[in-house]
């Protein structure tokens, strides 16, 4: 088996969009029952061994969590009291958000979310959206495979930093999987920050990352920015040689096919990763003190 499957944009956009607002459904469960933490912590989904979780979420005396397993293709929602429901990913939108919404009223739990989908162009309302339909298996899986190769690797850069900094975790209104490191000093949100923008660009940061694509950048590729954005960051110097500053995006690139392709994945993956929170730890003024030897304590396997 490819242990980096190709993921071309255009091969899997129907599916990539359907899933994509199926994440969404399920993601503002989360949203609307947990308290906020900074820099939308509360938010995102998390990998499993199948796919992607809420993580255990509070509803007064119970929790409850709900996975989309991208194995089974469906999506499982287990109560702390018992109950479990499943919901196939299939069909439009409208349909899968019913299906949700009664499986939750099956299982006792009540929850209002806001319906109309976040971060993405001409948004359609859940409950009338019939225009995102097309959902193959195959290919929602292979997704699932990368990010789940990705995230091993994340997890190993998240690792060496001493300081503040999320989870590897999975962001299903921008739909990506990402690692957010934070000197602990705060930052002005620029002006006319929307409300996601001005709650997550509130705290210095350095952000880095996996997607999928989109309209504006047709190919999956991992991405890296720090906020605020230091002067002169689009001259540093990165590795591997297809990283690169993409002035229209205002962050650093480094496309997918370069990665799967290259000898070791793992390890260009790494390189990006180092050489851009270099750069940008640089122009912040972080301390090198910062990042930690990959080395384990004695006496831990390794």
């Amino acid at each position: 088996m490819d242990e980096w499957p190709d993921l071309p944009y255009e091969w899997w956009r129907s599916t990539r969009d359907t899933l994509h607002l199926y994440t969404q459904v399920v993601g503002k469960l989360r949203l609307a029952l947990s308290p906020f933490e900074p820099q939308w912590a509360n938010v995102p989904l998390y990998l499993t061994a199948r796919g992607l979780t809420t993580s255990p979420v509070p509803y007064g005396s119970v929790t409850f969590d709900a996975e989309l397993d991208l194995s089974d293709h469906v999506l499982v929602v287990r109560v702390s009291d018992g109950g479990l429901a499943r919901v196939p990913l299939r069909g439009p939108v409208a349909e899968f958000y019913g299906a949700v919404k009664a499986a939750l009223h099956d299982l006792g739990l009540s929850v209002a979310i806001s319906e109309l989908p976040s971060e993405i162009p001409d948004p359609i309302p859940f409950p009338l959206d019939r225009t995102h339909q097309t959902y193959e298996s195959a290919k929602a899986h292979r997704f699932w495979r990368v990010l789940s190769q990705v995230d091993v690797v994340m997890k190993r850069h998240r690792a060496r930093f001493r300081g503040k900094t999320s989870p590897v975790h999975f962001f299903w209104g921008s739909f990506d999987l990402a690692n957010t490191r934070l000197s602990g000093r705060p930052a002005s949100p620029p002006p006319g920050a929307d409300t996601i923008a001005r709650y997550s660009e509130d705290a210095e940061q350095i952000c880095a990352g996996f997607w999928p694509g989109d309209q504006r950048t047709q190919y999956p590729a991992f991405f890296a920015y720090s906020y605020p954005k230091p002067d002169g960051i689009e001259l540093a110097k990165l590795r591997p040689e297809a990283a690169r500053w993409v002035d229209q995006a205002g962050l650093f690139l480094l496309p997918y096919e370069a990665v799967r392709t290259a000898p070791a994945p793992g390890a260009a993956i790494l390189e990006f990763l180092d050489s851009t929170y270099l750069a940008c730890a640089t122009g912040l003024g972080w301390s090198t003190d910062l990042v930690s030897a990959e080395q384990p304590p004695a006496g831990t396997s390794t």
